[in-house]
């Protein structure tokens, strides 16, 4: 499905160009195409592949989600795959966007869950000057779109693990906050994954393909790059600080549990010497001489009750009750 279809030229406005011209207007040396797609049917692509002069294997694989990030050059041509990222209800759905880029285009291709362009392309089109160095200047807008997005909800989940801080170091065992750690962490993983590779792309846009990334756009696309390393960096030490949130937790959780087996230890130490002493009395035998004597019974007693507070005293002092 066809989102937008532009023909930009330097000193002149922006204008609506059909699919049936676009191999007419990319023939003039001073103008470039900006196609967006959304989900294109294969016809349709084997169409846009004809208007551009698109290599097949790059369009086989617009057609196909699902692709990993990169950077691919055909002929003149680039073909870029960059992860997308949705955020509902705190729940990540991630999309692609492929772009073919040449020296007079930009293709724009979005599969999945994904942001509209619309923002980027009216941001684009407030700047004529960056325009009149080509299709490098919207290609890096798109870049930027998407890692600032990325940005955000890193950002977002770094205000969530300060929350959440409080509820992880109790020595209570929450099975919920243990869930919703692991789910934290599995997000960052994926923001990790999708931002990693943006790094690698601007670098090989700033360093080997010249005739799209012209060098006024340099310093452009090393601020998408340095975007990106800080999202790689963030998401790393976010994932730290939740595993160690969790050994913390875990921690506490045996300590507690030690501290209770401590104090049944104790008691239970204490509640040994009566039971020895009962126990010996309950053999029934015949010639036991306390059993005549007058005051054996309160003696035993009181010897019982005194080694009990004695035991009782000790534990007390070294912390087991």
């Amino acid at each position: 499905m066809i989102i937008n279809s532009m023909v930009y030229r330097p000193g002149r406005q922006d204008e609506v160009v059909d699919m049936e011209d676009i191999s007419e207007v990319i023939k003039e040396p001073d103008a470039f195409v900006w196609l967006g797609l959304y989900q294109p049917e294969p016809d349709f692509m084997y169409k846009v592949q004809e208007e551009f002069g698109l290599h097949e294997l790059a369009v086989e694989d617009a057609l196909t989600a699902h692709q990993r990030p990169k950077i691919e050059q055909y002929g003149d041509s680039l073909f870029i795959v960059v992860k997308t990222v949705k955020e509902h209800e705190g729940d990540f759905s991630f999309g692609e966007t492929h772009l073919f880029a040449g020296k007079n285009f930009l293709i724009t291709i979005r599969h999945g869950a994904s942001e509209s362009y619309a923002p980027v392309r009216a941001r684009a089109a407030q700047n004529p000057e960056m325009l009149s160095h080509g299709p490098g200047y919207p290609l890096y807008c798109i870049l930027d779109f998407i890692t600032d997005r990325y940005s955000e909800l890193t950002a977002a989940l770094g205000e969530k693990i300060s929350d959440m801080e409080e509820s992880m170091f109790r020595s209570d065992f929450d099975r919920d906050a243990v869930q919703v750690v692991y789910s934290m962490r599995r997000h960052l993983l994926a923001l990790k994954n999708a931002a990693a590779p943006v790094e690698e792309i601007c670098t090989q846009l700033i360093r080997i393909h010249e005739h799209i990334i012209p060098k006024p756009l340099r310093a452009y696309i090393r601020d998408v790059q340095d975007h990106a390393s800080h999202v790689v960096a963030d998401t790393d030490d976010m994932r730290e600080m939740l595993t160690s949130a969790m050994h913390v937790n875990l921690a506490l959780v045996t300590v507690q549990q030690n501290e209770v087996v401590k104090k049944l230890a104790g008691w239970g130490a204490i509640l040994v010497v009566p039971t020895v002493v009962f126990s010996m009395y309950g053999m029934n035998f015949t010639h036991m001489p306390e059993l005549q004597a007058r005051y054996g019974y309160p003696a035993t007693l009181v010897g019982t009750l005194l080694l009990c507070v004695l035991m009782w005293r000790k534990l007390r002092k070294s912390k087991w009750i």
